[in-house]
């Protein structure tokens, strides 16, 4: 037999074969960028069992969640005799009793505080104002705490207000005597 390099056949390339060239190479990823980030991971259960489906019992149709109807379809089963579908509509409804227990660890408490719109509301819900005479509507006017004013003028810096400013601020303050007014006040009432 000799053994003479001679032309080489070209490789089988067709159905099921990629040419040599195409194939993955050894040690080398073939997915280089790797799984999407953001996927969705498992089965959107709170989605699918929360649509509303119609159901039909003892002539009567009625729309429930789907988490309900397949409460209602195991129940059914388990009084039929189904011993897997009683077992499981029992875990279902003891899992759902033992939810409603009031935990400390999972009691949420969510106040929704509805108000009318204004710099007064604000004032008020904010502890920075209070407003006098609420009941006369021509008397009626906020007047700031003395810790927001305090607060501002700390803000101003190096600024100094003009007396008719300074009259206009310890008009508005709640207790002008309670402020702690800077070294550069002028009017004190």
């Amino acid at each position: 037999m000799s053994s003479e390099s001679g032309p080489q056949e070209p490789e089988e390339a067709g159905y099921k074969r990629p040419p040599k060239s195409a194939r993955f190479q050894k040690g080398r990823s073939g997915n280089p960028r790797g799984r999407p980030k953001n996927r969705k991971r498992g089965l959107p259960y709170d989605h699918v069992l929360g649509q509303m489906v119609t159901v039909r019992e003892d002539g009567h149709e009625k729309r429930v969640t789907a988490a309900e109807a397949f409460l209602l379809h195991l129940t059914k089963k388990g009084l039929e005799g189904d011993g897997a579908s009683a077992r499981s509509s029992l875990a279902a409804i003891g899992a759902a009793r033992s939810m409603r227990v009031v935990d400390d660890e999972r009691l949420t408490i969510t106040r929704i505080i509805i108000m009318a719109f204004g710099p007064g509301v604000a004032l008020g819900r904010l502890g920075m104002g209070v407003k006098r005479h609420a009941q006369d509507e021509h008397l009626a006017r906020w007047e700031l705490k003395s810790w927001i004013i305090e607060a501002a003028l700390a803000r101003m810096g190096t600024r100094i207000l003009t007396e008719e400013q300074q009259c206009e601020v310890w008009n508005a303050a709640h207790k002008p005597d309670t402020v702690n007014w800077p070294e550069w006040w002028i009017y004190r009432g």
